[in-house]
């Protein structure tokens, strides 16, 4: 979720739902995923484009019953985790390193991580008794595109090239003279006769 910034016109833009061409609709949020990656591993202008979900619903799944054990397991684990890191700090800025300001740091916060597990599990485990996971997921995803590049997009996916290549131009007609009317043939051994029609001697 993205704050609106009071700096500029940018965040009060992007509250409101894209609107344009609908390049694809998806059932999975990998899908339209892939098809973004597509379009831009062919140099295809991504910026424009928004993945927007519809019919969105909060699924919880549970991943197990709490006990004092899990509940102390789980708070060992995220004290230890943050005493690395603040000791891995004093390890890179001390004057002389020792690897036991790494270790003594996280055995600390493991003990501390502990002990507010177990307390938090105590005071809550009439109210809730399992773990469990949220999740927001959308029922259909949809590629929002500027009109102006969707006919781009689509012969990108398409795998056709863009600008899209004309076809060979046609050969040329050569148009030959209309042919004069043929001249009857004079048969070979006839007597040939004068323009006066007389027979020649």
């Amino acid at each position: 979720m993205s704050n609106q910034s009071p700096f500029g016109r940018r965040g009060s833009a992007q509250l409101t739902v894209p609107r344009g061409d609908v390049l694809g609709e998806y059932d999975t949020y990998a899908e339209a995923q892939k098809v973004v990656d597509k379009l831009a591993k062919a140099d295809f202008a991504v910026k424009g484009l928004a993945i927007v979900g519809s019919d969105l619903s909060t699924v919880e799944r549970i991943t197990g019953r709490l006990s004092y054990g899990r509940a102390a397991l789980a708070g060992a684990g995220s004290g230890a985790w943050l005493g690395l890191f603040v000791g891995l700090v004093l390890f890179l800025f001390s004057p002389v390193p020792e690897i036991s300001f790494i270790l003594a740091p996280a055995l600390i916060g493991a003990g501390f991580g502990m002990t507010f597990g177990i307390a938090s599990y105590a005071i809550n485990r009439r109210r809730r008794d399992f773990s469990s996971t949220h999740q927001v997921l959308a029922g259909s995803y949809r590629i929002i595109i500027d009109p102006n590049q969707t006919a781009r997009a689509r012969q990108v996916l398409a795998g056709s090239t863009w600008p899209p290549v004309d076809a060979a131009p046609a050969a040329p007609v050569v148009s030959t003279p209309p042919s004069s009317p043929a001249e009857p043939a004079v048969p070979t051994g006839a007597p040939a006769t004068p323009e006066d029609g007389s027979p020649k001697p």
